[in-house]
């Protein structure tokens, strides 16, 4: 499975992995909704892996948990924006999928 992070969403996750109560937690993209052809996602930190996970190691060196079976989160981008709202942003590509609507 794979996983890309921005600079900018990188800059911002750190800063959240790096307060006291997400010492040590892992970054899980979940799929909050999910229609017939994309999803909608979210973002979470938890403590460890379940059986059903794939740690996914990005260039950004931020370890990301992904359910094996859930096709529509291999190849997600995780990406913050500042303009028009400031916010991530979670779309995946590869899948058709470049935004909410």
């Amino acid at each position: 499975m794979k996983c890309k992070i921005t600079r900018n969403a990188a800059k911002i996750i750190r800063q959240e992995m790096d307060k006291p109560e997400n010492t040590g937690k892992l970054l899980r993209v979940l799929i909050t909704h999910a229609h017939a052809d994309h999803a909608h996602y979210g973002l979470q930190f938890e403590d460890a892996a379940g059986p059903n996970d794939e740690v996914v190691e990005t260039d950004k060196e931020i370890a990301v948990l992904l359910e094996k079976d859930a096709e529509l989160l291999d190849g997600v981008k995780i990406d913050y924006l500042y303009l028009p709202q400031e916010g991530f942003v979670i779309t995946n590509p590869s899948k058709g999928n470049h935004g909410d609507h």
